[in-house]
């Protein structure tokens, strides 16, 4: 319900900070298709914040913070 309702008002920018932290593996990679899936579609800026790297290796462009500093991206 919170994506749709993200989603709704055709955003240029979705924020996502650890959409998948509190599901299963596979409810997490449904989601995280449909946000790319959504992404594509609307033409909106996608920023995720995550620690699974493999999330992130999905992205355009990371970019990492260590100690509260941009240490690459």
């Amino acid at each position: 319900v919170a994506l749709a309702r993200a989603v709704a008002g055709r955003p240029r920018l979705l924020l996502a900070d650890e959409p998948t932290g509190n599901l299963d593996g596979d409810t997490g990679a449904q989601i995280i298709d449909l946000m790319f899936s959504l992404h594509d579609a609307l033409a909106t800026t996608l920023l995720l914040i995550t620690h699974d790297e493999t999330l992130a290796a999905r992205c355009d462009r990371v970019v990492q913070l260590r100690d509260g500093r941009i240490v690459d991206g």
